[in-house]
């Protein structure tokens, strides 16, 4: 055993050869019921701290790291829960959100609803923040990843009219002049156009969209026409030149 607060079920197993399967299962779903531990993934668990003890259940911040070494898996606290991690606390996510790279995960919410899967192709490792928490370090999007990624995956958190709210209150720590290069690596043109122009126009900031003007000016030229809501149709709706984006929505944030 690691002196951790998470194990795994091999770890029981190597640490008590003598017994069997089937007595180290059986021990594992007695102390589960008796809330002394909680089962975080097939295989995986936790020890349940005497505050959570009533519910049975312990925030992902206790055991997301060690979960996901246990998996292999690069990752970061993203989206709707990395804007409370930076302070944008208007709206609270029922469920932290986890950013990984394919394949996906094969989670159960049976047994486990409190995480909510992202996928990326690349983990950008020099965008992420670290903090700790109770049992260790934890990593999460700089605000920055956390803006583009509220934008770019704005269908996993209700559309862009929240993701404008979140980032309305990120915009307080954001310096796109300072990570803009290393964003370009990591997200897509139509998605900074949308950024752009949700900041610009929505969000009325124009030093922080600027920012983003300066990024996508070497490619202004090359760049498309892209609907500000990618899912709804386009026909007929009117075009707004300087960010390339054809308004198909209306985005009103939520009032503070």
């Amino acid at each position: 055993m690691t002196g951790l607060p998470t194990f795994s079920y091999k770890e029981v197993c190597a640490s008590f050869p003598t017994l069997s399967a089937k007595v180290v299962s059986n021990e594992l779903y007695r102390l589960g019921k008796l809330k002394r531990i909680q089962s975080v993934h097939k295989g995986f668990y936790t020890i349940v701290p005497i505050q959570f003890k009533d519910r049975g259940i312990v925030p992902p911040y206790n055991y997301i790291g060690q979960l996901m070494l246990y998996l292999g898996r690069p990752y970061y606290i993203s989206l709707l829960s990395a804007g409370v991690l930076h302070g944008a606390a208007h709206q609270r996510p029922q469920r932290t959100s986890i950013m990984t790279e394919p394949p996906r995960i094969t989670f159960s919410r049976n047994s486990n609803d409190q995480l909510f899967w992202g996928y990326r192709t690349a983990i950008p490792q020099d965008l992420l923040c670290r903090t700790n928490s109770d049992t260790g370090i934890i990593l999460y999007s700089n605000a920055e990843l956390t803006a583009v990624d509220l934008v770019q995956y704005s269908h996993l958190i209700g559309g862009l009219s929240s993701a404008a709210t979140v980032i309305e209150e990120l915009l307080e720590k954001t310096d796109f002049n300072k990570n803009g290069e290393e964003l370009l690596k990591y997200t897509t043109f139509p998605t900074l156009q949308r950024l752009g122009y949700i900041m610009d126009n929505i969000l009325k900031n124009q030093e922080q969209a600027e920012s983003i003007e300066r990024l996508l000016w070497p490619y202004f030229k090359n760049l498309k026409y892209r609907p500000l809501a990618a899912d709804k149709p386009t026909d007929g709706m009117k075009r707004q030149s300087k960010w390339k984006i054809i308004i198909n929505q209306d985005i009103e944030p939520d009032e503070w």
